[in-house]
């Protein structure tokens, strides 16, 4: 009985304030209020209702997450162990964890309600205003899908490209990674390094060394050769069969020495090595021989009045 009587003095109560708010804000700000309240409360149980799903889309998320990470990292490993070009196993395994993503994003709107065909529209319409805006960056992709069907370069390679040079480390979607020899990277969009007239160096197991050395008019030639010839047989790096023998001729007659073109072969690895002993060794033997390597100098005659 009493807490009927409670109620009852509760009811009136809330009237009776209600009745006041009325008569101080107005009936039509009243009405405002609780229809902001109302829709407040259908958001709050709409999420309630909702909280389950959304719940599980965060652990799907995470585990997806993982997931796709751990499938990356296992073809990885395949692909270390097989005897797939090292280009293609860093382009496969990207383009895999891009795809892998995609995926995930799209199971994960399904769950929260988002209808298939509305996922496949904005993906659709996502695809070509990306395509528009990102225009180089598709040039970008093409190029790389053509460096890994032409490959005119792979990892590992030493490339030089628009004014610079260095070793292939990576073949990402979007772009080639080089470094250069003081440990520099530099990175060149694919695009531009699939239309950009390139020179692999390393492509080739032999590399030929170019040289050329100046002696003075006054000095013999053909000892000079002679020397030249005895230097080369203190590089065992030269190679020295037929087809490579060295090349020792008199390319000019300059205007203060006559110079002798040198050209010895080697293998690539080896190019610096011997480019710089041939220089060294041959400098050393014209000393010992007392050949004389001519400097630009100028003769001056003073008239006398």
């Amino acid at each position: 009985m009493l807490n009927i009587l409670l109620s009852a003095e509760t009811t009136d109560v809330e009237q009776e304030i209600t009745e006041v708010i009325s008569d101080t804000l107005g009936e039509e700000l009243v009405e405002n209020v609780s229809g902001l309240n109302k829709f407040l409360q259908e958001i709050w149980e709409g999420f309630l209702s909702k909280l389950p799903t959304i719940i599980f889309a965060i652990i799907i998320l995470i585990v997806g997450i993982f997931l796709s990470k751990l499938v990356v990292k296992l073809m990885g490993k395949a692909m270390d162990k097989s005897k797939l070009d090292l280009t293609i196993n860093h382009f496969i395994k990207s383009m895999v964890k891009i795809i892998l993503y995609v995926v995930l994003i799209t199971v994960i709107l399904t769950l929260l309600g988002v209808p298939t065909t509305s996922i496949i529209t904005v993906i659709g319409t996502a695809g070509v205003a990306v395509g528009l805006a990102l225009q180089n960056s598709l040039s970008n992709l093409a190029g790389g899908f053509l460096i890994l069907i032409a490959k005119p370069f792979k990892v590992g390679s030493y490339i030089a490209v628009n004014g610079v040079e260095g070793t292939v480390t990576s073949i990402n979607i979007l772009y080639t990674k080089l470094m250069t020899i003081d440990n520099k990277a530099i990175y060149i969009p694919n695009g531009m390094a699939s239309n950009a007239v390139l020179t692999n160096v390393t492509e080739a197991d032999l590399r030929r060394v170019d040289n050329v050395f100046s002696i003075s008019y006054d000095d013999d030639y053909r000892k000079a050769c002679a020397a030249i010839e005895k230097a080369l047989g203190r590089c065992p790096k030269i190679l020295t069969d037929t087809p490579h023998k060295p090349f020792i001729r008199m390319c000019a007659h300059s205007a203060s020495s006559i110079d002798i073109a040198v050209r010895v072969w080697c293998s690539t690895s080896d190019y610096w090595d011997v480019y710089f002993d041939v220089i060294e060794f041959i400098r050393a033997e014209f000393i010992e021989q007392g050949i004389e390597i001519p400097y630009q100098q100028l003769d001056v005659h003073m008239k006398e009045n």
